[in-house]
């Protein structure tokens, strides 16, 4: 086993491991369908590894009535079930408390994709599963195909059978699988004698979902799933290790592109290769410093082959190199990939020596891959060869390196009689180096080749010609020569590897940067905007993105003003949305439109469209930008699906307050508003025996008090649904206190009320009926709390910038730190040990419609004497400055 030709195990695989560290270890024992022997199977291992000394219990084991499973369950410690009402029964759940209070090392929990109870603390056995993972606790579990998600769509499209209850496929890939098969006929003859169902269920099951077409493909299923997990878990320990070799516990297929005509052959046979292996296919393109003379044609076609590897159900991926060959083998090494196809244009025997045979390279430096050889089409001839610029270097490259060579001879001329000849040589190396540094290999070699006629010519003796009489002088042109090819081509090397370093960099730079200015956006308007601006100005294009909305896709954002999409990019919008595919030009589909769209795509999941448009109508992408727009098309559909679940919370929220209010509503109906309705049925009832005053005062002071509770009830329905309506003008606050003194006696009864409101207080801008009522629960709350016959006073005070309105009592007061909790809907903090009446309401309606007038509200504890005090503020902007001003507007 050796290692791989870095040497370096992969920072990924080992964060991955080390996540792993002080987690349990799943094992799944995976059936294609019930009957197969998963639990009896589970059971007979755990009974194994409890005979070896380890501490396991059974979480949770359905044994079906089956008599074998029953047999293996005795003697085991099975921790006992949860019992867990719902709609008038009694369910029995696993308790995962007590598991994890016992803290065994394996525990046995049957039945993976089982949905717990409404009630659970996780709505999926899977879930509990995790939480016992991590705690450090080994579990065996068992699970039937039809149940992992991704194959779920699968299996219902054959059996006509879809199951609700299902797994995520992460969970199988952090598992260690055991496959439970039996061949069909088995499981058929194990049907029908009834032990896997009753036999009028078996009957019917024998019929539908258990004939032997569909245990047979569901078997294949679960083998190949199986398979795909262990090589995947494979593939992520040799990386971690950093070992080198293919390692496939299946294949792996690799598609290498080129810009020649019948690449898209080679995509096509990949397909076919790759459905007939049912295995993971990734089309390549080595990009190398040859790409850099791509005209526009070489680029249109790699990019037409690439939307086709994608349409295709391939992985595209651009790899940078400094040769086909090394790019090829770096990239083969990394995937772990087992085949590889590459194509083989027809060459002459004259440029197959001169410039040698990728193929051929391949096929000898790749012994661990299977290499298919496909022929392209013939190269164009001369007169058709599209136009590329020449790989041979600038005119202006040539003519710089042409004057550099004179002026440095012009220098060693004036220099001759100071330096000796080897000092000479020397100085004739630099215009090598900086040509081959500015102007690539050929004009460094061009530099070589004319620095060393330049020295044989002007100082060699016999000068002036380009003869040598001297032997050793030989040996000199020659070093010399020698040394400026050696030098002109380490240089153009490590120009080439530091272009695609650049290039990486500034792809790098170009993503964090696009993900940097999207994390902090919240409004999906402007999320939209940043996206097409950033991609806009990236690209140098027109950008547009498409959102559905109502059924539709509709414009959400633009880089600029008057982008009208007609009916042909309409279509072709929809189609990349539907499909989830690349469409319009430069794409395989629709390719008559002047815009490009890309889908956004977010898990299984399309959220929106990003089409882009050259100016003059020209193709938007070239080869080499496909891997950036790649990258930013991921990073745009994160965004965006961070902002969906982020208003599904809202949502989920929402439903969760609703849901509050409608037990808090029926609370009050079963108490609160039946208290006073006793009292004033219970006074009625007297008026038949002769009305007295006391009588009718507790009819209308419950009356009212009941009044009081529903109108809380409403104004929270009017909170929750934003429905609240203001009728805002300048109110005196005197007349408000008084006025909401004279309703709330009867709250307070038994309580003296002192007004402490100055009369000269500044008038304020409110919905004088919300004050009222903010005020009434203020000191209703004040009279609940309040101590027996204590007083309570209403306190104004016009403090620097705002003006302060509080309800002080003499009560238990508040827990210390939990002061702003009253304001909670719902939410109620017993300062003594008596019981108080209420829902929690009052001072969530008192927060709600202040803060909707513009004022704050405020709680804490008296710092003269035990005791709450509640205050509403005021701020400057709701303060009248001119009386007659606001009498007049």
């Amino acid at each position: 086993m050796g290692r791989s030709e870095s040497g370096r195990p992969d920072p990924d695989a080992l964060l991955r491991h080390a996540a792993q560290e002080g987690r349990g270890r799943l094992k799944i024992f995976l059936g294609a369908a019930p009957g197969v022997g998963k639990t009896y199977e589970m059971l007979s291992d755990g009974a194994v590894q409890r005979a070896e000394g380890r501490d396991v219990v059974v979480g949770v084991v359905e044994t079906h009535g089956r008599a074998e499973t029953e047999a293996l369950l005795r003697g085991q410690e099975i921790i006992p079930r949860r019992a867990v009402p719902y709609e008038g029964h009694v369910l029995y759940e696993m308790d995962l408390d007590v598991v994890l209070e016992r803290a065994p090392q394996l525990v046995l929990v049957d039945e993976l994709a089982h949905t717990n109870t409404s009630g659970s603390r996780h709505a999926k056995r899977f879930q509990d599963v995790e939480e016992l993972l991590a705690a450090g606790i080994d579990v065996y579990s068992t699970l039937n195909i039809q149940h992992i998600e991704s194959l779920n769509d699968v299996v219902a499209s054959f059996t006509r059978v879809r199951v609700r209850e299902t797994v995520p496929d992460s969970i199988l890939d952090m598992a260690e699988i055991e496959v439970v098969d039996i061949p069909p006929d088995e499981l058929i003859a194990r049907l029908k004698a009834g032990k896997v169902y009753l036999p009028r269920e078996a009957t019917r099951a024998l019929t539908h979902f258990f004939s032997k077409s569909n245990l047979s493909a569901l078997r294949e299923l679960a083998l190949r799933r199986a398979a795909q997990a262990v090589d995947a878990q494979m593939l992520d320990h040799v990386r971690a290790l950093g070992v080198g070799g293919t390692w496939a516990a299946s294949e792996r297929i690799v598609v290498a592109l080129s810009e020649q005509p019948g690449a898209d052959g080679l995509v096509r046979a990949a397909k076919r290769i790759a459905d007939a292996l049912h295995a993971p296919w990734t089309a390549v393109f080595i990009e190398t410093s040859r790409a850099q003379c791509f005209g526009e044609d070489e680029h249109r076609r790699i990019a037409a082959v690439m939307n086709l590897a994608t349409q295709l159900g391939g992985v595209v991926a651009t790899v940078p190199a400094t040769s086909i060959v090394d790019g090829l083998k770096a990239y083969l090494t990394d995937a772990r990939a087992t085949q590889l196809i590459v194509g083989k244009s027809k060459r002459s025997r004259w440029f197959e020596l001169r410039h040698g045979s990728v193929v051929d390279r391949v096929v000898r430096e790749t012994p661990g891959v299977a290499v298919h050889v496909l022929p392209l089409e013939a190269p164009p001839t001369r007169n058709d060869r599209p136009h590329i610029r020449s790989p041979w270097g600038s005119r202006s490259g040539y003519a710089w390196t042409t004057a550099m060579v004179a002026g440095i001879t012009a220098i060693a001329s004036g220099l001759f009689h100071v330096l000796d000849l080897g000092n000479v040589t020397l100085l004739y190396l630099l215009p090598v180096m900086v040509a081959a540094t500015l102007f690539g290999l050929r004009t460094g070699l061009f530099a070589g080749i004319a620095s060393s006629l330049a020295y044989n010519f002007f100082f060699l003796p016999p000068t002036g010609t380009l003869t040598v009489s001297n032997p050793e002088n030989v040996i000199s042109i020659i070093v010399l020569l020698g040394v400026a090819i050696a030098t002109s081509q380490l240089t153009a090397r490590v120009r080439a590897q530091a272009d695609i370093a650049s290039s990486s960099a500034r792809t790098n730079a170009a993503l964090a940067g696009f993900l940097r200015r999207l994390t902090p956006l919240g409004d999906p308007i402007e999320l939209g905007r940043a996206i097409c601006e950033d991609v806009a100005r990236l690209f140098g294009l027109r950008t547009v993105l498409l959102v559905p909305h109502g059924g539709e896709l509709s414009l959400q954002a633009a880089s600029g003003k008057g982008y009208d999409l007609e009916t042909m990019e309409l279509a072709a919008a929809q189609w990349a949305f539907d499909t989830g595919a690349p469409a319009g030009k430069g794409s395989g589909t629709l390719a008559a439109s002047d815009w490009y769209f890309q889908p956004l795509r977010a898990g299984d999941k399309t959220l929106g469209v990003l089409g882009l448009a050259k100016e003059d109508g020209g193709d938007p992408l070239r080869a080499d930008q496909l891997p950036l727009l790649t990258g930013l098309v991921d990073q745009a559909a994160l965004a965006l699906e961070r902002l969906r679940l982020e208003e599904e919370m809202r949502d989920v929220d929402a439903v969760r307050t609703r849901d509050r209010l409608r037990q808090a509503l029926l609370s009050s109906v079963s108490h609160d508003l039946r208290t006073p309705l006793t009292a004033v049925i219970a006074a009625a009832d007297q008026l038949d025996h002769g009305a007295t005053p006391d009588l009718i005062a507790t009819i209308k002071a419950e009356s009212a008090r009941l009044n009081r509770f529903v109108a809380n009830l409403l104004d929270m329905a009017r909170v929750e649904a934003g429905a609240l309506k203001l009728n805002i003008e300048a109110t005196d606050l005197s007349d408000a206190v008084t006025s909401a003194a004279h309703d709330a006696r009867r709250p307070l009864e038994g309580h003296p009320l002192r007004l402490d409101v100055p009369p000269d207080l500044p008038l304020v801008r409110v919905d004088p009926q919300l004050l009222h009522h903010c005020l009434l629960n203020l000191l209703d709350n004040a009279g609940r709390y309040g101590d027996p016959g204590t007083e309570i006073v209403i306190e104004g005070r016009h403090l620097f910038g705002h003006l302060r309105l509080a309800v002080l009592d003499q009560g238990p007061g508040l827990p210390p730190g939990r002061e702003a909790e009253v304001f909670e809907t719902f939410r109620r903090l017993e300062g003594s040990d008596r019981i108080v009446g209420g829902t929690g309401l009052g001072l969530a309606i008192v927060k709600a419609f202040a803060e909707a007038m513009g004022m704050s509200v405020e709680a804490r504890n008296r710092d003269d004497r035990s005791g709450a005090s509640f205050a509403l503020i005021f701020p400057a902007s709701l303060i009248v400055r001119d009386v007659a001003q606001e009498s007049v507007s």
